[in-house]
């Protein structure tokens, strides 16, 4: 979607809204495009099963050797 600098201005959010849902909003100058609205990397949401992946995998690599949780746990308390 192409929208005016102007219009950007004054309608800017409602364009954020729709920039959050997935939606890209190129804004224009004179016609020309200037800049681009879309979602920043860090918050767009990832499918579930692609995370839960993610942690299999980093804990396949990352053994605890041993180590419970509350171990680690009670470890950093003072």
């Amino acid at each position: 979607m192409n929208v005016g600098a102007y219009e950007a201005k004054t309608r800017f959010s409602q364009l954020l809204e729709r920039v959050e849902k997935g939606e890209r909003i190129t804004i224009t100058k004179h016609g020309k495009p200037i800049a681009v609205l879309a979602q920043a990397e860090a918050s767009r949401k990832r499918p579930a099963a692609e995370v839960i992946e993610d942690v299999l995998k980093f804990r396949e690599r990352h053994p605890l050797d041993g180590l419970s949780i509350k171990a680690m746990i009670e470890e950093g308390r003072p």
